[in-house]
């Protein structure tokens, strides 16, 4: 279920909820119980070893140059 975070206007506290998307947009109430509250905007990181493996590796050997980087082009 995913979780979104909100920020409590009156108090200032920032909690998060897990609830259905299809509920995402629904009035949420802080902890101390005020109800003037807002919905952030998450921002996502992808991390670790399968973002390195997406990561284009330099040629080895020195590469070479123009477009492609094989020495073709010059």
């Amino acid at each position: 279920m995913p979780r979104y975070d909100f920020r409590c206007r009156s108090c200032g506290d920032t909690f998060e909820l897990s609830r259905p998307m299809a509920r995402s947009g629904d009035p949420a109430a802080c902890p101390q119980g005020h109800t003037d509250t807002v919905k952030l905007l998450s921002t996502v990181a992808v991390t670790g070893a399968a973002g390195a493996a997406a990561a284009p590796r330099p040629a080895a050997g020195g590469g070479g140059g123009g477009c492609c980087g094989g020495g073709c082009c010059g």
